[in-house]
């Protein structure tokens, strides 16, 4: 399946019916970018003449010259040069003076940094070479073919080439040496071609080509790197037998094999006994068993090595550091790390891209995005090429950190350096949408892995059916979870226990439980998650029996609850007021080996708080902290709960202080509970400059900030309209105001005044702010109010997120207003926004209602521009929207517009549509 990722270039046309607002009119932005990256590998067939002046009868007519090389015709011609003019220049003209050509093409690199020749460029030279019997410089030229190598295809070209040319019955025979066979087996070992290798070895053998001391280490090296310790060593009695001795290399490969094999011990025997050989340990020999050391975790010892080196007259090479650098980073001691990496630069010893890529890795995990990317630019400032492992780095932190702009910023900066994007960084990107529930544009990533050759994995489509699910688009997760399988692919406790938990979450647990129970015969054992899923699911519907069997069943399973499942059933016991049965369950925990967690604690402490038990719930705490765990935002935010309710804002403010002098940052919850509770008493003053300084520590207020925000507003100005009421009654009047209500009947003037009151507290009304009202009243379907609040947006000079065109888009596709939802759409994709195709499904349906097919399908061609999954497109709009709603001619009306724009779909979901309109025309 591949699918065609175009920008959007034309306009939706007007519909009539609603006035034009401003809303569609502001300044237009580049789309996002979304562009297929850069091709991948050519393919190893000689590609036609290009009919350009680069022609191979071109280039004959250049060569012909006495000086060519200064040719303004070739100077021309040297930019847009790659080595497939070269071979077919060579394969077209194999008559060509072997002088020439082989000036041609040692001449290329010269004049064309960067320039490489392919192994097929040098085989059509080597055509030319050996009927001229050049062999001496055939032979060179065969060498640096076999290093020209850069992939397992080439790998197979070449060992086709060689073969045909070894073969006694050959016109242009031209025999592999000692030196050819041994630079094979080389590259054949880089490769891991573990049967390559025996059977060119056999080659050698059977050509009577004696192996020398490079060849049988060569052999070793090669099953060492495979952790193969036995047919290793079965090469080594080889050396003996051919009366040869093992040198540094062979020793230092059987330390590597040992190492691979998870045998530390023996690896250190064969470096302890090297000097008594007769055999120099050298820098290799110290970085290998280092290596091996600090990857089974005994570092100190690595680290003890290291710094024995220069006894043994050997010094620590960059690699040795970045071994060690890695280790420790990897083990949390990142000062060490960090310490060793200054060492290294102060030792003039210049870390390369693996060091580089460590640092920006470790980094990254630490939230020092700045740093990482002041080490990414150093190393490019240095001339090195950073590779996909340095960029995936990048990636998988911004993404981590919910940074996905970030994330796709160094996606276009791989691009831009020609360093081409692999699974895995697809892969964390996705995870990354999947985070922030963009369910359109993980899946648009998998159309650009499919666009670079890349196969998607059971992890890619794994990540791609949590995205669906956590978005609550179970159908699609299901058409996902079909095409895993017809690719090949087998669902594994992962797939399942992303549906069991999501379904679980979303209050479908009789479809979790159907799931679940239909493991056994799928053969998928089920898993710790699933069973916490479905514990928690009852917990919080309050069948604790069945919570209480569940946990048996898991049990007699062999599937071991960690603290996550007791924590769920703890905090369904707790829902029920049973705290000292919750007590009971920590205690059983404990003795099942199941360590209590800073959660385990805040679900018994929030319990106690809500029953008044200040004492119990303190002595919990101080419990919980000298058992040396850490209380975290939320156990304060449970203290800080309770004072707030109660009034007490003194000791609610206090907590705040005491947690972020213990280091915990409040987070939206803890600013909203102080924001509340001054609210209800009245204080404006105080409300206000509680969003102000959770502005200033970095925390964007949520929907529940503004709500409680607007109500006091609200509150004030009926107060202040009826003044002549009694104080009773007005308290009276205003019961009625919780937190939702806000939403139905706030106005725009109110949205005004709230700005007024944050700009007198110094807090500048942001894209947030904006974003969290306009969601707010489009919820409840108040477009009026959403229409001017974004238009005082556009005024202010911000430019509208996706997810506020979003609400609006849906807001009037729910009212029918299909006019403003055609232009929203339109807006949408003139600024690099994808409309979620729900949205996109009810107004394709209703304009099909309400007669106006044309502009439904010029709403959907446009649609196709955007760079959805096609599939997704399918499935969302054509199978869910239109056959669901009856209008099967409409749905092949639109696979048509889908067909003729060339947008490609998986066979399997052409089945269901072809099956999805029989049906409907069948009935």
């Amino acid at each position: 399946m591949t699918s065609v990722m175009r920008k959007s270039t034309s306009i939706i046309p007007s519909l009539s019916g609603e006035s034009s607002s401003p809303i569609f009119h502001h300044l237009k932005k580049p789309i996002s970018s979304f562009s297929s990256p850069s091709s991948s590998i050519a393919s190893l067939p000689v590609e036609p003449d290009p009919p350009d002046d680069l022609s191979s009868h071109h280039l004959l007519s250049i060569l012909s010259h006495p000086k060519w090389q200064k040719h303004p015709s070739f100077q021309k011609l040297i930019p847009n040069l790659s080595p497939s003019h070269v071979s077919s220049l060579f394969n077209n003209h194999p008559n060509l003076n072997p002088n020439i050509a082989l000036q041609f093409f040692n001449s290329l690199p010269f004049i064309k940094p960067g320039f490489k020749h392919t192994v097929e460029s040098h085989s059509f030279l080597l055509k030319i070479l050996i009927p001229n019997n050049l062999f001496g410089v055939a032979e060179k030229i065969r060498i640096s073919m076999i290093k020209s190598c850069v992939s397992v295809d080439d790998i197979r070209f070449l060992l086709d080439f060689l073969r045909q040319m070894n073969k006694d019955d050959n016109d242009n025979k031209f025999k592999l040496t000692v030196r050819s066979y041994n630079e094979l087996l080389m590259m054949l070992a880089r490769f891991l071609m573990i049967d390559e290798i025996k059977k060119v070895y056999t080659e050698m053998l059977n050509d009577m080509i004696l192996p020398n001391i490079y060849t049988l280490n060569t052999m070793v090296n090669a099953y060492s790197k495979m952790g193969n310790i036995v047919e290793a060593n079965l090469y080594v009695s080889k050396i003996f037998q051919a009366g040869l001795s093992p040198d540094s290399f062979t020793y230092t490969s059987l330390i590597l094999g040992y190492c691979r094999n998870n045998d530390v011990n023996s690896a250190y025997k064969v470096f302890n006994m090297m000097p008594n050989k007769g055999c120099r340990r050298n820098e290799v020999s110290y970085t290998t068993i280092i290596h091996g050391l600090c990857e089974a975790g005994r570092i100190d010892e690595g680290i003890s090595l290291f710094k024995k080196m220069r006894e043994d007259d050997c010094y620590p090479t960059v690699r040795t550091y970045t071994v060690i650098i890695h280790a420790l980073f990897g083990n949390d001691r990142n000062l060490e790390g960090m310490n060793l990496f200054n060492e290294m630069m102060e030792r003039r010893c210049e870390p390369n891209v693996h060091t580089y890529t460590v640092m920006v890795d470790a980094m990254c995990k630490e939230r020092k995005f700045d740093e990482s990317r002041r080490m990414l630019n150093e190393m490019v400032e240095k001339g090195l090429v950073p590779s996909v492992v340095t960029y995936n780095a990048l990636v998988r932190g911004y993404c981590e950190e919910g940074k996905i702009e970030a994330a796709l910023e160094i996606l276009g900066l791989m691009e831009s350096n020609n360093c081409r994007p692999n699974e895995r960084t697809y892969n964390e990107l996705i995870c990354g949408f999947s985070k922030r529930k963009n369910v359109h544009k993980a899946m648009a990533l998998l159309s650009k892995m499919l666009e670079s050759k890349l196969t998607p994995s059971l992890v890619t489509y794994n990540s791609l059916i949590h995205v669906q699910c956590k978005a609550g688009h179970f159908d699609s997760a299901y058409k996902l979870l079909d095409l895993l399988k017809e690719n090949g692919l087998v669902p594994d406790q992962w797939t399942f226990s992303v549906f069991i938990d999501t379904l679980c979450k979303s209050k479908r647990m009789e479809e979790a439980c159907d799931l679940f129970n239909s493991l056994k015969e799928k053969g998928i054992k089920a898993n710790e998650v699933m069973y916490t899923a479905l514990i928690d699911a009852h917990c919080k519907a309050r069948k604790i029996d069945d919570a209480i069997s569940l946990l048996e069943r898991m049990r007699s399973e062999d599937c071991l609850p960690n603290s996550s499942t007791f924590n769920s059933l703890i905090y369904g016991v707790c829902k029920e007021g049973k705290v000292q049965e919750g007590l009971s369950m920590v205690e059983n925990m404990s003795k099942m080996g199941v360590k209590p967690t800073v959660a385990t604690y805040t679900i018994l402490i929030e319990e106690m708080l809500k029953e008044g038990d200040f004492d119990h719930a303190n002595r919990v705490f101080n419990q919980m902290v000298s058992l040396g765990h850490k209380p975290d935002v939320y156990t304060y935010t449970a203290f800080i709960h309770t004072h707030c309710t109660s009034g007490n804002l003194k000791e609610a403010e206090g907590v705040v202080a005491r947690m972020i002098e213990a280091g915990v940052m409040p987070d939206s919850l803890t600013y909203t509970l102080l924001i509340s509770a001054y609210e209800r008493l009245g204080l404006t003053y105080d409300a206000f400059n509680i969003l102000k300084r959770m502005l200033d520590a970095g925390c964007d207020p949520s929907h529940r900030t503004y709500s409680f925000l607007i109500r006091h507003l609200l509150k004030v100005k009926l107060m202040n309209e009826n003044s002549h009421l009694e104080q009773l009654d007005l308290v009276q009047s205003v019961t009625f105001f919780i937190a939702a209500d806000v939403w139905k009947i706030m106005q725009f003037e109110t949205a005004l005044e709230l700005f007024e009151k944050m700009m007198e507290h110094g807090c500048t009304p942001g894209v947030n702010t904006y974003a969290k009202l306009i969601i707010g009243v489009c919820k409840v379907g108040r477009w009026g109010v959403a229409d001017s609040l974004f238009n005082h947006m556009i005024e202010s000079g911000l430019v509208p997120n996706e997810d506020i065109y979003n609400a609006l888009l849906s807001c009037c596709c729910e009212l029918r207003m299909l006019a403003s939802a055609a232009r929203l759409v339109e807006a949408m994709m003139e600024h690099g926004h994808l409309p979620l195709l729900e949205s996109c499904k009810l107004l394709l349906c209703s304009l099909y209602d309400e007669g106006e097919n044309e502009k439904a399908k010029a709403v959907f061609g446009n649609l196709l521009l955007c760079g959805y999954n096609y599939d997704e497109v399918a499935w969302k709009i054509l199978i869910d929207g239109l056959l669901k709603s009856g209008l099967a001619d409409r749905c092949s009306e639109l696979l048509s517009v889908m067909e003729k724009r060339g947008c490609q779909i998986d066979p399997l979901t052409y089945t269901k549509l072809i099956e999805g309109l029989d049906g409907s025309h069948g009935t």
